[in-house]
């Protein structure tokens, strides 16, 4: 192998075998933090195995046809595990995303196996699991469209927000690699792979900055524990926020509220997340967006989009974003089964 075939090898498995450590560093955080981080240590691990392959098969062309067979068929769990991460907080049957894919890929592998069946595996089956690994990348885009609206908004962005719109587009990109390998070179998958990875952990995980990447905002509150006199002055107040609709103010801030009520914007940012499971922005666009279902169902000549101004959105992408979020309607929708 030449010096140049040496570096190309080093660098395209390097980010492969980060990335098995890196699955097997989620598997254990999610003992501790919660489920849906299972799903990303499958989703990285499925990758991880994609491009392990691939790589090993670009320097060596009589690489065992099982082995072949192994990293081709991982790509059937990987749209599955980006959408049950991104969407882990809708309620959903999970096993209906996961166990029929194995049996088919495992039936498939063991009627057809890639040794003897080279033709088939390349022209319908990879293909066929490159546009369910589509299918999903889409399906999950539905669940990054608020952080979409931020962008559009030009609100700041959360680390996690970042973390997950990065982790969709990468996805994306690795997909659109692969699915083009034929037209480029089958070893820029796995370059991608593992240039992407290197580049989102030196935009999201090495950023100066306080807030959690992986977690949940609630985790900032791990140690602290509200005072009983805070949380029965929250408890008391927090109502007159809603009786003086100050969330009709589309720029109101976290530090207005907690002027309001006269305590620190830290402790009302603990006790939203902790007590009510909820950040501010959504507890304020909750209350919004019932607003906007009483303006919907009584002022039929108003805009949707006036309606929207109306309830204290800056926008009309923000407007409908949350309210799909939070109702899964859009406002036309939900005003027409009103009237209907």
């Amino acid at each position: 192998m030449n010096p140049t075939n040496e570096i190309l090898f080093f660098f395209s498995l390097l980010g492969a075998f980060n990335g098995v450590f890196l699955s097997v560093y989620f598997s254990l955080v999610a003992k501790k933090r919660g489920n849906r981080y299972y799903f990303l240590a499958l989703l990285i691990l499925m990758l991880s195995i994609r491009v392990i392959k691939s790589v090993f098969f670009h320097f060596n062309s009589h690489l065992s046809d099982v082995f072949i067979q192994i990293g081709l068929s991982s790509c059937v769990l990987v749209g599955p595990s980006l959408y049950l991460y991104i969407s882990y907080d809708r309620k959903t049957n999970r096993i209906i995303h996961i166990v029929p894919f194995i049996i088919v890929v495992g039936l498939l592998g063991v009627l057809y196996p890639y040794s003897e069946y080279r033709e088939l595996w390349s022209q319908w089956i990879v293909r066929g699991i490159y546009l369910q690994w589509l299918i999903y990348i889409v399906a999950s885009l539905q669940y990054i469209k608020p952080v979409i609206g931020k962008i559009k908004d030009k609100q700041k962005l959360d680390n996690i927000d970042i973390w997950q719109l990065s982790i969709v587009i990468c996805i994306f990109l690795i997909w659109l690699a692969y699915s083009t390998a034929a037209y480029t070179s089958y070893i820029v998958g796995a370059l991608s792979f593992s240039f992407l990875f290197y580049l989102v952990f030196l935009l999201v995980i090495f950023r100066n900055s306080k807030q959690p990447i992986f977690y949940q905002e609630k985790e900032r509150y791990k140690n602290k524990v509200i005072s009983e006199i805070n949380i029965s002055r929250i408890e008391k107040l927090l109502p007159s926020v809603i009786e003086k609709e100050m969330f009709l103010d589309p720029d109101l801030t976290l530090d207005q509220v907690a002027k309001e009520l006269k305590i620190s914007k830290h402790i009302l940012s603990q006790y939203l997340n902790e007590r009510l499971n909820k950040s501010f922005s959504t507890f304020i666009n909750e209350h919004r967006i019932e607003k906007a279902k009483v303006l919907l169902r009584n002022n039929s000549n108003y805009s949707v989009e006036s309606i929207g101004y109306e309830s204290g959105f800056s926008s009309k992408s923000s407007f409908f974003t949350a309210f799909k979020k939070i109702t899964g309607k859009t406002p036309s929708e939900f005003q027409r089964s009103w009237v209907n």
